[in-house]
């Protein structure tokens, strides 16, 4: 079903119910995380959140490609935000928190192959770099508002902002609804579980034997790692270093985080291509230094500036490594089984890190020397990742030149 329209009743489906999915995301995060410190539980299980919701993109990693390509991605993506608005509305009724944010991870793993996959199928190739880049329009501007909503109304009324998000996942279910029923491009539903899940060891070991592949997946997971620790660390850092305990500033200062990154990837896009992609890696390091500075910061507007670094030293960093990493992936195993790879890795690269900072959190670390370690910890990492690239390329070129 391809069309040289862009804007077509079924993308602009597709587009709404990702925007209203990925907003309510956001929001239950911070209604949630609101909902834990009104039933006093210990500061140091506000991470764990995270670590529910990843497990189930590790788990799941290796059936979600399968999945969207097995069934029609439109009803997919409706299983998905149903999923979400179950899990919403169990932590809305007092079911374990827990538990509940990490069904709405497992409907988050399933949703993510299918939103993308889709766009092939109502576009034409043509278009399809303008349908991406809608899609990533939708998913920043539904992070920003959807982190500002969740922390703005979890400061008025938890049990209204949890309804509110459960709202959204049913508008959402409903909205996809309007998606046509496209059939399967590559139906594998007749694959055993063992098939697939030798399917994908196949897939993570031919990556791990492509030396540019590596190299980006070991980059995009310090970046995602990082990312998802810094969520929760501005959470704990607001009220120690800025003396606001409220629920919507740390929201705040995640949306700028989200500002930067738009506006690294956009100055990436101009200044680094595939054969460039070293450059990025400065980006990286901007990004840990930048972390380093926010342990010294006690001005809420120096504050809103270093953040603004933050996110711009991480958006000229990952949107290269992505590039390469789909290239690289297309050529060895495909984009799709490149993906699913990275999103396993990102993933354990999340619930490693995550988990770190929740120990040191509750071994009574202080927060303003985790951000400085963490910001440490990252510059060197990257540093380190720089060094090991400029190493593997010398040693290939090494050959080229003696023959």
């Amino acid at each position: 079903m391809k069309t040289e329209s862009l804007l077509t009743r079924a993308m602009l489906a597709v587009l709404g119910a990702q925007f209203l999915s990925a907003m309510a995301d956001n929001a239950l995060l911070f209604g949630t995380l609101a909902l834990l410190r009104a039933k006093l539980y210990p500061e140091w299980t506000e991470p764990l959140l995270q670590e529910f919701f990843v497990a189930a993109y590790i788990v799941l990693a290796p059936f979600t490609g399968p999945l969207a390509d097995s069934w029609p991605k439109g009803r997919v993506m409706l299983l998905s935000n149903a999923l979400k608005l179950l899990g919403a509305l169990g932590i809305l009724f007092g079911i374990n928190p827990f538990l509940a944010y990490a069904l709405v991870g497992v409907g988050a793993a399933t949703y993510s192959p299918a939103k993308y996959g889709i766009l092939s199928e109502l576009t034409s190739p043509a278009r399809l770099v303008q349908a991406n880049g809608l899609m990533e329009a939708s998913t920043i501007a539904a992070i920003l508002i959807g982190a500002i909503a969740g922390g703005t109304l979890a400061d008025w009324d938890i049990q209204g902002a949890l309804a509110l998000v459960c709202g959204c996942y049913a508008l959402a279910s409903a909205v996809n609804l309007l998606i046509p029923r496209v059939p399967p491009a590559h139906a594998v539903a007749a694959a055993s579980v063992v098939e697939i899940l030798k399917d994908f060891g196949r897939a993570v070991r031919t990556l791990y034997g492509v030396v540019d592949a590596r190299f980006s997946i070991a980059g995009t997971s310090l970046f995602w790692g990082a990312g998802s620790t810094m969520r929760f660390l501005l959470i704990a850092w607001t009220p120690v270093a800025l003396g606001i305990s409220n629920n919507r500033e740390p929201a705040y200062l995640n949306a700028v985080v989200a500002v930067g990154i738009v506006i690294g990837a956009g100055v990436a896009a101009k200044f680094v291509n595939l054969h460039q992609v070293n450059r990025a890696l400065g980006g990286g390091i901007v990004l840990g230094l930048a972390v380093c500075a926010l342990s010294m910061t006690t001005s809420l507007p120096i504050a809103y500036a270093v953040l603004l670094l933050v996110g711009a030293g991480g958006g000229f960093f990952v949107v290269p490594l992505n590039a390469l990493l789909q290239e690289k992936g297309q050529e060895s195993v495909g984009a799709g089984h490149a993906v699913a790879v990275q999103n396993a890795v990102e993933n354990s690269a999340m619930l490693l890190m995550i988990g770190v900072y929740t120990l040191l959190t509750r071994s009574g670390a202080s927060v303003t020397s985790l951000a400085a370690g963490f910001g440490g910890f990252l510059a060197l990492a990257i540093l380190g990742l720089w060094l090991y690239r400029v190493k593997k390329q010398r040693a290939r070129a090494l050959p080229s030149q003696a023959g």
